[in-house]
């Protein structure tokens, strides 16, 4: 079976087809701005101004391959941006009737698991789930995929855009505070470390590192540098809890700030010290994209699931979905 997946949940839209095994075609187009963040209409205007290309020159790749024809269309239909989420789902809808196809709609977090599968020889990990609003550590346990820790405010990507924002350096922030950081060659800031049980909070680092940059007594690479090194070390204290706590001996990253060197690198490190291991995608599959959409549609059509109200979903847990697929 071939599927191409249509992902729209935030600022990115992306095109992919997939088989059972291969990522065949993947391709994205991003929203962007100089100052601020996402404006959820805005976002979905680009989207719909930028559709009708992507999906064209992803079939051309697709047909220069030789690999058959497209089989099944799949979209994200949550979480996300309401706005955004719509534009895919009409998208696909439109799609899958244009080539005389079923369509079914998927969950954004999950399909980040899942291609994670098709990618690396990860066989069953608690998985550190880092992007712009999920911030979540997962683990497959007793038939459903089971949420272990999460942040109680702000996802971490969100937050280091926030940080971003109040700076000034404009959307998306977090690959120009890894870059700030890098550079930075001074001690570490004193910040908050707030982990809750099995829980992060974000919202007390967010408000003392803007206090510190307004004081103007530390440089924007110093506080970039302390954040990184405060916040990521929350998420793998938590990541590491879970992997104690449900008995498992890997590690598999995923989200767009799971992009980061150095957040990569601590959790390589944590995983060599527990004798375990740690997965990471390459970067056009940690980042959203139409290609995880397209294999997770694959897994769930190839169960049974068919779709019965064509939907979105903006606030859909990732412990909501049933998982059938694993069964």
């Amino acid at each position: 079976m071939i599927c191409l997946g249509i992902e729209s949940t935030a600022h990115t839209i992306g095109v992919g087809i997939v088989s059972k095994k291969n990522v065949l075609v993947n391709l994205r187009e991003a929203y962007t701005t100089e100052s601020g963040g996402i404006i959820p209409m805005d976002a979905a205007n680009h989207h719909k101004d930028v559709k009708d290309d992507l999906i064209k020159r992803a079939i051309e790749e697709f047909e220069k391959l030789g690999k058959g024809k497209i089989d099944l269309v799949s979209y994200s239909r949550g979480p996300g941006i309401g706005p955004c989420l719509q534009v895919g789902k009409n998208t696909a809808a439109e799609l899958a009737k244009s080539l005389d196809v079923p369509f079914i709609g998927i969950n954004h977090c999950v399909s980040h698991l899942s291609v994670g599968s098709l990618v690396t020889p990860v066989k069953d990990p608690v998985m550190l789930y880092a992007s712009g609003a999920n911030t979540q550590v997962i683990a497959y346990e007793g038939g459903k995929y089971r949420v272990f820790g999460e942040t109680l405010d702000q996802g971490i990507g969100n937050f280091l855009d926030s940080f971003a924002r109040h700076v000034g350096l404009g959307f998306p922030g977090g690959p120009k505070i890894e870059k700030l950081a890098k550079d930075y060659t001074g001690d570490y800031i004193e910040l908050p470390y707030s982990v809750k049980g099995m829980d992060i909070s974000l919202s007390g680092l967010l408000t003392n590192l803007k206090n510190k940059h307004d004081s103007e007594k530390f440089t924007l690479e110093g506080l970039s540098y302390s954040l990184q090194e405060t916040a990521f070390a929350m998420l793998i204290e938590v990541a590491e809890r879970a992997m104690a706590h449900c008995d498992k001996n890997e590690l598999l990253l995923g989200g767009g700030v799971a992009c980061n060197a150095r957040l990569q690198e601590m959790a390589g490190k944590m995983c060599k010290e527990r004798g375990a291991k740690c997965f990471v995608p390459q970067k056009s599959l940690l980042i959203d994209n139409g290609a995880m959409i397209a294999y997770q549609g694959i897994l769930e059509y190839e169960s049974g699931t068919r779709e019965k109200k064509v939907d979105i979903r903006p606030y859909e847990r990732t412990d909501d979905v049933l998982v059938n697929w694993k069964n």
